[in-house]
This record gives structure tokens, C-alpha cells and sequence, in this order.
């Protein structure tokens, strides 16, 4: 087990994420663009906070939600891209069981952005 911040006991990660942690993910190339995008939306999202406080008119914010929307949109489609082209790809070049698992995780991951 281990302690979080708030001091509550939370299960200590099985062999299987420990091992999942040490690996390089096919994002790691791409990961300071990746937070400057992340941060560029977390200012949209700020931004449509100030709209709603000063009481801005309802089409405006809709449309910046919209604009918020399809940059989390792509950014998921970019990270799905670089699964595909690193965590499957080595799965395909392993073959086996993992490559079954790996298509069957990143179908799972775009029936859930399908979904949204």
C-alpha cells in the first residue's frame, strides 16, 4: 500500500503497471509539445470559466466549449496515432496474445472517443 497526499492508503501498483511504467510510450518523443498543448487548452478552459463569471452571452461560450472540444478531439487523435504507430506496432512484431490485446485496448480507447 501506499500513502496519496490526503494520507489515505491506496493499493501498491501490481508487477504488471510497474513494469508498464518503466517502458517508453510511443507519446515520449512529442511529450513537451504535448503539455504545451495541454496547457493551451487548460487556458480555454479558464477562459470559458472568466466567460461564464462575467456573465458573457451564451453563443459565445458555446462556441469556445466547441473550440475546446475539437482540441481535445485532436490531441486524443494524436496520442491514438502514436499508439498505434509504437505500443501496436511492437505488439504486431512480438505477435502472440499481446498483439490481440493491444488491438483490442485501442478499439476499446476509439469506441470511447466515438462516444463522446
Amino acid at each position: 500500500m501506499t500513502t496519496t497526499e490526503a494520507g489515505a492508503t491506496a493499493p501498491s501498483a501490481s508487477a504488471e503497471d510497474k513494469t508498464a511504467q518503466n517502458t517508453t510510450h510511443g507519446y515520449h518523443k512529442q511529450k513537451d509539445e504535448h503539455l504545451k498543448r495541454l496547457r493551451r487548452i487548460e487556458g480555454q478552459i479558464r477562459g470559458l470559466q472568466r466567460m461564464v463569471d462575467e456573465d458573457v452571452y451564451c453563443i459565445d461560450i458555446l462556441t469556445q466549449v466547441s473550440a475546446s472540444t475539437k482540441a481535445l478531439q485532436s490531441f486524443a487523435l494524436q496520442l491514438l496515432e502514436e499508439h498505434l504507430r509504437h505500443c501496436v506496432a511492437d505488439a504486431a512484431l512480438r505477435g502472440g496474445d499481446e498483439i490481440d490485446a493491444k488491438v483490442d485496448e485501442a478499439t476499446k480507447a476509439i469506441a470511447r472517443l466515438l462516444r463522446t
